[in-house]
């Protein structure tokens, strides 16, 4: 846990009782993924998870969606430390579970759309209003913007600067 200080994982607590409603209910949320869980919060934080511990959770002779709760109140009473493990674990072996979180999408929520739409925006008035000597500056900006982008993004921006370098 080196390296962690107590604003790195300040709320996981409260997090994962926001989140255990959906977890549970989260048809992704298998017997084989709960398994996965159970076993990397044991071999890599045994502190958390001890092996009599994990063979409860990993019993397959109790259904899943008892396990499951069981599991994560248990370690809701573990504390801070034991949820932020449990975020981990989650986030490498199911990411798009670990995404679709209601607390990950909260805090993802007017922010990174405001700075979506804004960058859509300036993209539009770029394309509607350049002029000449506009557009021929542009291209040098779009190729860096294009750098922290998707493959997808950064070839519709790369494109269109060609294509803004071709007409002028």
């Amino acid at each position: 846990m080196a390296g962690l200080t107590t604003r790195d994982i300040e709320g996981y607590n409260e997090q994962l009782q926001s989140d255990a409603q959906f977890l549970c209910s989260d048809q992704r949320m298998d017997a084989e993924l709960v398994d996965r869980l159970v076993l990397q919060l044991n071999r890599i934080y045994p502190q958390i998870l001890n092996d009599k511990e994990a063979c409860k959770f990993r019993r397959l002779s109790v259904p899943t969606k008892v396990r499951l709760p069981e599991l994560l109140k248990y370690l809701r009473a573990k504390g801070e430390e034991a949820c932020h493990e449990f975020y981990r674990a989650l986030h490498i072996h199911a990411e798009e579970v670990y995404a679709s979180l209601p607390t990950r999408i909260r805090q993802r929520g007017p922010m990174f759309f405001l700075s979506c739409f804004s960058l859509v925006v300036g993209i539009a008035v770029l394309y509607y209003y350049g002029e000449g000597e506009t557009l021929r500056s542009t291209g040098a900006f779009l190729h860096c913007s294009a750098a922290k982008l998707s493959k997808d993004a950064k070839d519709v921006f790369i494109s269109y600067a060609e294509v803004g370098k071709q007409i002028l």
